[in-house]
C-alpha cells in the first residue's frame, strides 16, 4: 500500500490561480468564523459593551448640561427666589408673620442652597447615575435598538478576534510573497492587530468626546436642538473606529512597500508634501461627516504613522546592511 502524500501548505509553495482562489476561501471562511465567535461572546456580554460605547456620548452631553444648561436653569431659578425674598425684605409687615432682616437672609440662603440643589438634580443627574430622561439616546423605531445592539456586537467582535482576522489577512498576502518577504510579513501581524485595536480606543476614548462636543456646540449656534437615536449615534461611532483602526495600519503598509522594494525611503522622504494632501484628502473622504475635529484628529495620527513607517524601514534596511557587511566580511576573512 502506498504511503499517503503528506499535503503540502500552499503558502510554502508555488500556487496557481486555482490554488490562490482556494487559499482565499479557506482564509476568508476562517476568519468569519472567528468573527463569529466573537461575536457571540460580544453578544453575551452586550449591555455592558453598549454602555461602554455610550460613555463619550454620556461624557459630552454631562459636559453640556454642566456648563450650559444647569446654570442657565440655576439663574432662573434663584433670580425668582432673590425677587421673592427682596420684595419681603422691602415691607416686613406683608409677610403673615413678621421676620426681621436676619431672618429673612438666613432664608434666602437655605432656599438658594435647595434651588441650586434641586436645578443640578433633576437637570445635570449625578456622576455616577443615569442622564435625565429628555438628555438619553432614543430609539424612534421598534428594532432600531436590536440593530444597534447587533452592531455593537459584530464591531466588538470584530476588535476582539483582530489578532486572528488579520493573521488570515496576512497569511493569504505572503501566500503569493518569497520566503524572506513572508517573514516580514508575519512578524507584521501582531503589529497589525495591535494597531488596529489602538487606533479604534483611540477614537473611541479621545477624539470622541470633543467630536459630539463640537457638534453640541454647533447646534447651540444655529438653535438646533440636539436629540439624538441610539441607532444614528452607534453608526457613527462604530463607523469611526473601523476608520481609525485601518487608518492605523499605515506604518505597516509602508514597511511592507519598502522591503518589497516596490517604494524606496527616499521616495517616501522626498515626497512628504504630496503626503500630507493625500493624507487630507483621505481624512476628509473616511470620516463620515466632515466636521474638522474628526478630519484633523485623523490626519495627524496618520502621518504621525506615516514617519513611523520610514522609521521602521530605515532601521530594518541598516539591520539588513550590517549582517550583509558581516557576511561579506566573513566570507573575505576565510
Amino acid at each position: 500500500m502506498a504511503k499517503k502524500e503528506k499535503r503540502r501548505n500552499p503558502i510554502d509553495c508555488t500556487m496557481s490561480l486555482g490554488d490562490h482562489l482556494e487559499e482565499l476561501r479557506a482564509r476568508l471562511i476562517l476568519a468569519v468564523l472567528g468573527l463569529l465567535v466573537g461575536t457571540v461572546v460580544s453578544l453575551i456580554f452586550g449591555t455592558k459593551i453598549l454602555k461602554f460605547i455610550e460613555t463619550p456620548y454620556d461624557m459630552a452631553m454631562r459636559g453640556r448640561i454642566e456648563v450650559t444648561e444647569v446654570p442657565q436653569r440655576e439663574k432662573e431659578m434663584l433670580s425668582f427666589v432673590n425677587t421673592f425674598f427682596d420684595t419681603l425684605a422691602s415691607d416686613p409687615n406683608a409677610a403673615p408673620l413678621k421676620l426681621d432682616p436676619e431672618h429673612i437672609e438666613a432664608l434666602r440662603n437655605v432656599s438658594s442652597h435647595a434651588v441650586r440643589a434641586w436645578v443640578k438634580e433633576m437637570h445635570g443627574g449625578t456622576a455616577d447615575g443615569p442622564l435625565p430622561f429628555d438628555r438619553q439616546l432614543r430609539s424612534l423605531g421598534p428594532a432600531e435598538a436590536f440593530v444597534a445592539y447587533m452592531k455593537i456586537s459584530l464591531i466588538s467582535g470584530l476588535i476582539l478576534t483582530a489578532p486572528w482576522v488579520f493573521y488570515q489577512i496576512w497569511a493569504f498576502v505572503a501566500a503569493g510573497l518569497y520566503p524572506l518577504e513572508r517573514r516580514y510579513v508575519y512578524r507584521a501581524v501582531p503589529f497589525s492587530a495591535a494597531l488596529f485595536i489602538i487606533g479604534a480606543l483611540f477614537f473611541l476614548f479621545i477624539i470622541a468626546r470633543y467630536t459630539l462636543v463640537f457638534f453640541l456646540s454647533f447646534g447651540d449656534a444655529v438653535n438646533i436642538a440636539s436629540d439624538w437615536t441610539l441607532q444614528k449615534y452607534v453608526s457613527f461611532v462604530t463607523i469611526l473606529m473601523l476608520v481609525f483602526g485601518i487608518a492605523f495600519q499605515t506604518p505597516i503598509a509602508v514597511f511592507i512597500l519598502v522591503r518589497t522594494g516596490l517604494v524606496a525611503i527616499q521616495t517616501l522622504r522626498r515626497n512628504r508634501p504630496y503626503v500630507v494632501i493625500g493624507l487630507a484628502i483621505l481624512s476628509a473622504v473616511a470620516t463620515p461627516t466632515p466636521d474638522p475635529i474628526s478630519m484633523v484628529a485623523l490626519l495627524l495620527p496618520l502621518y504621525g504613522l506615516y514617519e513611523l513607517g520610514i522609521v521602521l524601514s530605515v532601521v530594518a534596511e541598516k539591520k539588513v546592511k550590517a549582517k550583509e557587511q558581516e557576511a561579506a566580511t566573513g566570507t573575505t576573512s576565510d
